[in-house]
């Protein structure tokens, strides 16, 4: 593109390409979780389970038509990385949290309350600011020129801080309370995820330009390595989201891999690209609620998740609390809350304390 403004802004029609893939591959992902928990709980019912080391997952077909989906939705979540910014698909994985939560209460009668219904809203609102207040990559259109800026030593050294991390729960930390916590085995899948987005960032670029007859990337051996690394690491994300999901509720599961992947991503996006030279102090705080409005999110999911939690109780406490119901006979008044009792001049009211206070 030689025009400037072009350089500006991801194309009109590639924007909206992008935007529809991304959106697609939401539904085939969402419903990907619902079909493998399926797969997986069939497993414990007459094998190993997935979340103690077992992959018998792997014979079972309705695990592989979760795994079809997931295939699918990932495919078209790769495509659309080479026509839009990463700023803007990652984000839309929210839209996964919401199918999954829907189907997962009709198909595996796992019941979400009041309180994970509200922090699967504040997920997907405190992402949502994350993602406007964040900078924004440049449009890259040379893969040599995207390795040059993979050189730089804070984009190694994010990718070796990763590394160590997954390392030390995949080996350490995973077999001691993996059982216990929810986020060990999604923080690791999620950070090897956002170097998996980088690497499709990357791949996708190569076969963007070799299909546009730009650039023949694919002449040289680098594009093939980046198709090993990222074969590896989507390997990885599916061995231990597969155990996340065995062990906890997939309604909790996916809405914590996707604000922990998303903030990861962003992240990661942010060191490679360096936009954040370019954030002003609004930005800034906005970054800094959006964080905030997540951790409040993924709060109470994992703090309430157990509260019998209902909008009937909500209603409940907003009905007039000196609600006078008429007594069946005797011409007496009994107030529905308070066992209140009018009869004959005088007033019985029963106190908290199981006595009787009369008054004349």
């Amino acid at each position: 593109m030689d025009d400037p403004d072009l350089k500006k802004a991801v194309n009109t029609r590639e924007f909206y390409v992008g935007l529809l893939l991304a959106i697609s591959s939401s539904f085939f992902i969402g419903a990907s979780f619902i079909i493998k928990k399926k797969g997986l709980l069939r497993l414990a019912r007459i094998g190993k389970r997935a979340g103690q080391g077992g992959f018998g997952y792997l014979k079972d077909i309705v695990w592989w038509f979760g795994l079809l989906s997931m295939g699918l939705g990932e495919v078209l979540n790769f495509t659309a990385y080479m026509f839009a910014p990463a700023s803007l698909v990652t984000p839309l994985g929210a839209l996964s949290v919401i199918i999954t939560a829907i189907l997962a209460s009709k198909f595996l009668n796992e019941r979400l309350n009041l309180l994970g219904k509200i922090g699967c809203f504040l997920c997907i609102i405190g992402s949502t600011i994350i993602v406007i207040h964040s900078p924004k990559e440049a449009e890259i259109t040379d893969l040599n020129l995207l390795i040059d800026m993979a050189a730089d030593p804070s984009f190694i050294t994010y990718v070796i801080v990763i590394l160590v991390l997954a390392s030390f729960i995949a080996f350490y930390l995973g077999p001691r309370i993996g059982n216990k916590n929810v986020v060990v085995y999604v923080l690791l899948c999620s950070s090897i995820g956002s170097l998996t987005v980088m690497s499709c960032k990357a791949l996708g670029l190569a076969i963007k330009e070799t299909l546009s007859g730009r650039n023949n990337d694919f002449g040289m051996g680098l594009p093939y390595i980046l198709v090993i690394i990222t074969a590896l690491f989507i390997a990885v994300q599916m061995n231990y989201l597969n155990k996340a999901l065995d062990i906890f509720s997939t309604t909790i599961v996916t809405p914590i891999y996707y604000v922990i992947f998303t903030t990861l991503v962003i992240a990661a996006s942010t060191i490679l690209f360096k936009e954040w030279k370019n954030m002003d102090a609004s930005n800034i705080v906005g970054d800094i609620c959006g964080f905030l409005v997540v951790i409040c999110a993924v709060f109470l999911l994992n703090g309430f998740k157990d509260m019998d939690v209902s909008m009937d109780d909500v209603r409940s406490q907003m009905r007039p609390r000196r609600r006078l119901v008429s007594m069946a006979g005797g011409g007496g008044i009994r107030m529905a809350n308070g066992n209140v009792n009018l009869e004959e001049g005088s007033l019985m009211r029963n106190n908290n304390y199981g006595t009787s206070d009369s008054e004349m």
